[in-house]
């Protein structure tokens, strides 16, 4: 097996990952704090049409929609 399970003493062991590797995880970006995501979730209900043309745009399609979206918007 490649990947045997943990035991519960190797679980009970383990530390966080930034505890394990300090150097390492120094190396990592991370969000400052406050800082809010550039996008947000959300359920939208889409005619299935819709979506799999933009699907099928390839990579991407999810910008190239919301860039769609964005030149539709009504200026208030």
């Amino acid at each position: 097996m490649d990947n045997p399970e943990l035991t519960a003493e190797q679980i009970g062991a383990a530390r966080p990952f930034a505890e394990a590797v300090p150097e390492l995880a120094k190396t990592f970006r991370t969000h400052g704090p406050g800082k809010k995501p550039a996008k947000v979730s959300q359920t939208l209900r889409l005619d299935r049409e819709v979506l799999e043309a933009w699907r099928a745009s390839g990579p991407g399609w999810q910008s190239r929609m919301n860039d769609a979206l964005r030149k539709a918007m009504p200026h208030a």
